[in-house]
């Protein structure tokens, strides 16, 4: 995906929101913005809204009699940074017309009342948006909070399993390897052990690996085990998800299926990548973000020259057929931005133009061209798009229809690390049972008490 694209203007010393100029309000103003400057960080995005998408938005309204014109509103800094900025802009009614926020951030947002129903904004033009029936139920959820739509999604993500077709193929394994359960895994992983790989199995675990550890690894397992992390406002505890997500860390850590140390070390995910490279790790779950930025031949951080011929890639099975969430066979894990309307915009039904153009077929497939292709969430667009990319393509029709995402609340953060304690202490020998009971008091802790805990 790319750095999340947030926006601020008051601490850019902007006024608030476009306005009309003259007393007529003959011409619209509307402001965009992205974490992005040319020169600097995301450059390539500042340069397409500026060179690309402005000139080409002004004229599409000047053809419909409209006078609007649209300033970009360009800045760089770190995005937590960024977080802190925008809520003090949406509080104090200012910040850009069109603004793009972190998918996570969503219902703490809405429940601040920074961010409005795109309904409430704009009207029946944002439900009845063309690109709605383009874009999968399970990423359309990404923009939801309460059953309510609050933005338009920018781009998404997906989880796989990744393996080495060259150390398959010396443990007997078929390189179309798609295991259906839980089981399949491991009796891989044990095949490769036989074989003589070093690491059979990689499941990110341990804090030190931070939100990878949840991303790749707990919460796709327990996505696999029937459970989510927070469903209908009441949080998951030590429930039998997590108990079997937790029973299979112990499986593959404790029965010498995986490297437990590599999860204590500070670059512990780094060295995975190195070592899967170099033909150490059988089995490595990740995002498409391994495929496109850590495996690539020409620009990856652990280069595999032969990338293309001997990485293979499987969907991430439920512990068994029909046993995952909404009873599914496969699941994953996806993140992703999120852009939407300024609930202080003087002109909303124009912005959500502006955001919607921006998500057009014409307007992504523009954005992602020369070198800057990513998974978008339109489905017509990705066909196009990702036809000479297998991955992206895989992820695409294969794993955004069955992928989910996290809490978008406030307290996530927190329940994040509990879980990546959880699996830390499996890692190094705690039964899982005892780490369950132990993440489920800590729970407690963190979002007020057992009454918010699903029993």
């Amino acid at each position: 995906m790319g750095v999340v694209a947030v926006i601020t203007a008051a601490g850019l010393g902007l006024a608030a929101c476009g306005q009309s100029s003259g007393g007529g309000g003959e011409t619209i103003e509307l402001t965009i913005a992205q974490n992005a400057i040319a020169g600097g960080k995301n450059a390539a995005a500042a340069q397409y809204i500026a060179d690309w998408v402005i000139p080409k938005f002004e004229a599409a309204q000047k053809a419909k009699g409209k006078d609007v014109t649209v300033k970009f509103v360009p800045s760089g800094v770190d995005d937590e940074q960024y977080k802190t900025k925008l809520s003090l802009d949406l509080k104090s009614g200012k910040g850009a017309d069109v603004i793009d926020i972190d998918g996570i951030w969503a219902g703490e947002f809405a429940e601040a009342g920074y961010i409005k129903p795109l309904s409430e904004l704009v009207g029946a033009e944002a439900e009845s948006w063309d690109g709605w029936a383009q874009i999968p139920e399970a990423v359309q959820a990404m923009t939801e909070f309460n059953g309510k739509k609050y933005a338009l999604p920018v781009g998404t993500d997906g989880r796989v399993l990744y393996f080495n077709k060259n150390l398959f193929a010396k443990a007997g394994l078929p390189a179309d390897w798609q295991p259906k359960s839980w089981q399949e895994i491991l009796d891989a992983g044990a095949k490769l052990k036989s074989s003589g790989v070093p690491v059979p199995i990689q499941i990110n675990a341990g804090t030190a690996m931070g939100e990878a550890t949840s991303m790749q690894g707990v919460l796709p397992l327990l996505a696999g085990a029937g459970g989510e992390v927070q469903k209908d406002g009441k949080w998951t505890g030590a429930s039998q998800p997590l108990k079997d997500a937790l029973g299979l860390y112990q499986k593959i850590y404790g029965g010498g299926l995986g490297d437990p140390k590599l999860q204590q070390e500070a670059k512990g995910r780094d060295k995975s990548f190195q070592q899967f490279a170099e033909g150490k790790i059988g089995i490595l779950m990740e995002g498409d973000y391994f495929w496109r930025g850590v495996v690539n031949p020409k620009t990856g951080v652990a280069k595999m020259a032969d990338r293309d011929q001997t990485v293979g890639y499987a969907m991430i099975p439920a512990i068994e057929p029909g046993k995952g969430i909404k009873g599914q066979d496969f699941v994953s894990m996806s993140g992703g931005a999120l852009r939407t309307v300024n609930p202080n915009s003087k002109h909303p039904k124009e912005a959500f133009e502006l955001l919607a153009f921006t998500l057009s077929p014409e307007a992504l497939k523009e954005e992602t061209k020369d070198g800057n292709v990513r998974i978008t969430p339109r489905a017509d667009v990705n066909k196009e798009i990702l036809a000479g990319e297998p991955l992206l393509t895989f992820i695409s029709e294969k794993v955004l229809p069955v992928t989910a995402y996290r809490p978008p609340v406030a307290l996530y953060p927190q329940v994040s690390v509990a879980l990546q304690e959880a699996t830390a202490a499996v890692a190094g020998g705690t039964a899982p049972d005892q780490a369950a009971a132990d993440y489920q008091k800590k729970l407690e802790g963190i979002v007020g008490g057992a009454g918010n805990i699903a029993s």
